[in-house]
């Protein structure tokens, strides 16, 4: 039997059970037994930020009420694509999502919430039951688990960026007093860790720049693979997270894609895996598997149309240009981060590093290939995380649907930078990712079909995201504002604040 005792998560460590196990009745005792006096309802609309809507409990029953049958809010005012003639919905509290609100002065207890209709049915178009069905589907068309873990990457601005400056652009793993938000950084990942998030690890990213007197530092959190509606939970908390100790110490962040011009970007960047029996069928006899390449296959045949979901704002495309670090090209590659699928090392070496580096050590010949994953590099913090996941794994279903899936991997496997001159002929052949936000939504609109498939997203939906991106209309936009940088900065100043 596991011990939860320590748990960051201080709801499974008091009651010393995994999370997925809540029961109301465990809320009701963590909270009568903690001296919580607040109750908030905290749930995702089409903005794709954090809503909240707060509970004084005044007594068992009246907790019991609101924790048994939820509560009613206006959809109207939360969907744009919700009437107000009959714009009443349920807000349903998830009890596996229950966390302390590590920012409340009174002892409040926050948990995620689904959507229902009228009739107690979930919101077919509610984006998180939208990624329950993707995940259903998946499950059952394959016997199989979808795991996902994203990084967060993102800027902020820096303090008195004159003493110990970092180095323009190579700020990647920088440490004090080089980057002055690392504190900032490590409490984000403490608190996020509390809340029920799954951390890997935090660093300092490449980007690190001074104009005027601002200076700016770029920064990453990463997770660890988890089912895909649990990982983009913690995503959403996470961004939640960092931007209200940002806001505590007065500092501007931003997850935007382009802050300013000829710097790196920030990207949403999302790593897939594939389970069954507990084990990662994404590697096979020590190499990446069939499989993985099928499920690869199925997100290169969508790629452009992903981008509807997440790179949904213009100055997405100012970061998908060539030689930074971000993909324009629709290919994949071992360890090529020019790529838009890239296979980071896996632990396949089957060498045991740790003894060699530390000769005192047992030998430790256990497999860590189950570590394996396959990143998508494409999405952005504009990105609509519910909608972007079910893509991803409506995407990977449809490659190992596909008949010829393992000849559209080989076909697009770039074995080397695919910018190298060598690979100038090939490069030619490729397609390339959209440019704006108007090409997605009409690559969208032309994959539909794959994505409405078993109803999955409703054609509601996807006419909404199509909607959305035309009203940016920002078709030859990139081309029309190259080298103004005022123009650029402009654009980079209205979209700071994405999703």
């Amino acid at each position: 039997m596991t011990n939860y005792k320590f748990s960051p998560n201080k709801i499974e460590k008091y009651l010393d059970k995994s999370c997925k196990d809540f029961t109301k009745e465990d809320i009701k005792k963590f909270i009568f037994e903690n001296g919580i006096k607040m109750l908030n309802f905290r749930y995702v609309a089409e903005d794709g930020k954090l809503k909240t809507l707060n509970f004084i409990i005044t007594g068992e029953q009246h907790l019991d009420s609101i924790l048994s049958t939820g509560e009613r809010v206006d959809g109207s005012s939360l969907f744009s694509y919700i009437g107000a003639g009959s714009s009443d919905l349920y807000v349903i509290p998830r009890f596996k999502t229950a966390f302390i609100n590590p920012f409340a002065e009174i002892p409040t207890l926050d948990i995620l919430c689904s959507f229902f209709d009228a009739e107690g049915n979930p919101l077919e178009s509610a984006p998180e039951f939208i990624l329950k069905k993707a995940c259903r589907e998946f499950t059952e068309k394959t016997g199989m688990i979808f795991k996902a873990m994203g990084e967060l990457e993102y800027y902020i601005k820096s303090k008195r960026p004159e003493l110990y400056p970092d180095i323009d652009q190579k700020g990647y793993h920088s440490s004090k007093p080089f980057t002055k938000w690392e504190d900032l950084r490590t409490e984000a990942m403490m608190l996020i860790a509390e809340c029920g998030g799954k951390i890997k690890y935090g660093h300092s990213e490449v980007g690190s720049f001074i104009t005027n007197e601002d200076g700016y530092e770029q920064h990453e959190i990463e997770f660890l693979p988890v089912e895909a509606e649990d990982a983009v939970d913690q995503l959403i908390i996470g961004k939640w997270i960092v931007r209200m100790l940002a806001n505590r110490e007065e500092a501007l962040v931003s997850w935007a894609p382009k802050i300013t011009v000829g710097k790196a970007g920030s990207g949403l960047h999302i790593h897939m895996l594939a389970e069954k029996d507990g084990k990662n069928i994404c590697v096979e006899n020590g190499k990446l598997s069939d499989t993985a390449k099928r499920m690869i296959a199925g997100i290169m045949d969508l790629s452009g149309a992903l981008t509807a979901f997440g790179n949904t704002i213009p100055t997405s495309y100012l970061r998908l240009v060539p030689h930074q670090e971000a993909p324009t090209y629709v290919c994949w590659g071992d360890r090529n981060r020019s790529v838009l699928v890239r296979v980071p090392l896996g632990w396949l070496g089957g060498k045991d590093m740790v003894k060699t580096a530390n000769p005192n050590e047992p030998a430790d010949n256990r497999d860590f290939s189950s570590k394996q994953t396959f990143e998508f590099r494409v999405p952005d913090g504009s990105a609509d995380i519910y909608l972007l996941m079910a893509g991803l794994v409506t995407a990977c279903r449809h490659g190992l649907e596909m008949d010829n899936s393992l000849e559209v991997a080989n076909n697009l496997y770039a074995d080397t930078d695919i910018f190298a001159a060598e690979y100038k002929e090939k490069l030619e052949a490729l397609e390339q990712l959209p440019t704006c936000c108007w090409d997605s939504a009409d690559i969208l609109d032309k994959k539909r079909e794959v994505f409405e498939k078993n109803d999955i997203f409703p054609a509601g939906t996807i006419d909404a995201v199509i909607e959305n991106l035309k009203k940016h209309n920002d078709q030859g936009l990139n081309d029309r504002i190259l080298g103004k940088v005022d123009e650029i900065m402009a654009v980079v100043e209205q979209h700071m604040h994405c999703m």
